[in-house]
């Protein structure tokens, strides 16, 4: 199966399985793209772990939610840039998130990571998703 956009597929993949209350979701297609945000989720503390793992020359994703008192620590879950409009930002104008309490997702050219981070690089970019 072809598949166009990786993001929002990864993305609505972890949600649904969020919302369902799953502890993982596998079998996600890979991609650095997708293994960099995963990364980043990691670090924000909104998964557990990820992993890769290769079969047959296919590599896949699989990710670990967190929960906390039974609850999901992701509490939304949204795309910002689409493939049909894109949205980009200089290192002044990247958006707040829920007044800080949240993560926004950022492409830059020193690679993904979170607004703060690119804020603090003065680095502008991609806003790929947004987390609270």
């Amino acid at each position: 199966m072809t598949m166009n956009d990786l993001i929002s597929n990864y993305l609505t993949r972890v949600r649904n399985a969020y919302l369902a209350g799953h502890e993982n979701v596998s079998d996600i297609p890979s991609s650095k793209v997708l293994e960099e945000i995963s990364r980043v989720l990691q670090e924000a503390g909104y998964i557990q772990a990820f992993r890769v793992i290769e079969v047959n020359d296919r590599k896949t994703l699989s990710v670990d939610l967190k929960y906390h008192n039974n609850k999901s620590v992701i509490t939304r879950l949204e795309r910002v840039s689409k493939l049909g409009r894109r949205v980009y930002s200089g290192a002044d104008d990247i958006p707040y998130v829920k007044e800080g309490l949240g993560v926004a997702i950022v492409t830059t050219n020193r690679g993904v990571m979170t607004d703060a981070q690119a804020r603090k690089l003065r680095v502008g970019g991609e806003i790929i998703c947004q987390v609270w």
